[in-house]
């Protein structure tokens, strides 16, 4: 069965949310005591976190390892679906952040007031997003869990929206210092290459969790098939499928022919075919079809769609 770390992962989304939502009140305060618009905006954007945060907790209530009768393969891809909402938030970001600047471009920048204490607390704020981007991400990559990389993500491209207004709010106050006038338009030109990184994020996202939605091969025939040719009886190993992901859950199926004239000796070596592969492969679950040894086939696994 695959790892249950449901428990771990729920509580690394409960400390993120809550740290969330404490950074999402701080901005809203911080936009009304500026008057800047594109504070408001960036915590309007902080409420996706916390939504990302609560709808990662339901797809981790429903991403269960453990097969049922109406699920004989697990849940897990209610995780996987989880992370492809966040990478819609993900997009929703970006063409906020475009059109937040176009906005502005066409307007003209907004007259608002800035002082360094100000600053320094939106500093405290982005600080916040990147420990929490880099403690998701960890936990995600220690847990194996696709909800939590997808969501850690989004939370850094929150930093960098920060980042933005940030930026164009210290230019706003050194324009207020100093009166030159074009030092307001830093937020706006440095949108662009922030809404592209926002973008890249959520192919990031897509490009990590399609591949097991669509049950793309998960670990090359090859690689099984030398394994499996490796236990002693086995005579050839060929119609080799995988899908799933290594370190996660990986579902294989192959047909083993044996050299065997009872079955309990064919059971052992199918036995030791599928203990080396979870040797190598971790959680696998491995589905055998056992030959006699006068079956000839030189199909390794499928051929390409292709060919």
């Amino acid at each position: 069965m695959g790892n249950d770390n449901r428990v771990a992962v729920r509580k690394v989304l409960l400390v993120t949310l809550l740290l969330n939502l404490s950074v999402t009140i701080l901005k809203a305060i911080l936009a009304w005591w500026t008057g800047s618009l594109s504070l408001f905006s960036d915590a309007l954007h902080s409420v996706t976190d916390s939504s990302n945060n609560i709808l990662g907790l339901v797809a981790n209530n429903l991403s269960s390892p453990e097969p049922d009768r109406d699920h004989p393969y697990g849940h897990q891809k209610f995780e996987a679906i989880g992370a492809l909402g966040i990478a819609g938030f993900i997009s929703i970001a970006g063409f906020e952040i475009l059109q937040t600047a176009i906005e502005r471009m066409l307007k003209g920048a907004e007259l608002v007031k800035v002082s360094a204490p100000e600053l320094w607390l939106l500093l405290i704020v982005l600080g916040v997003n990147i420990f929490l981007a880099y403690y998701e991400d960890g936990e995600g990559q220690r847990l194996g869990s696709p909800i939590l990389i997808a969501d850690a993500k989004h939370t850094m491209s929150d930093g960098w929206i920060t980042l933005t207004v940030l930026t164009g709010l210290i230019g706003v106050w050194q324009g207020q210092e100093s009166g030159i006038p074009l030092l307001p338009w830093l937020d706006v030109i440095l949108a662009f290459p922030v809404a592209f990184l926002v973008f890249s994020s959520s192919w990031e996202v897509l490009k990590e969790n399609l591949p097991w939605l669509v049950d793309e091969i998960a670990i090359a025939p090859e690689e099984i098939h030398a394994i499996a040719m490796s236990v002693p009886g086995v005579i050839n190993c060929h119609d080799i499928a995988s899908r799933g992901v290594v370190g996660r859950q990986v579902f294989i199926e192959m047909h083993l022919v044996i050299y065997s004239s009872d079955i309990e000796t064919a059971h052992y070596i199918a036995e030791e075919v599928e203990a080396r592969l979870r040797e190598r492969y971790g959680s696998v679950r491995v589905a055998i079809r056992v030959e006699p040894h006068n079956c000839q086939s030189d199909q390794i696994s499928y051929e390409s769609a292709t060919d």
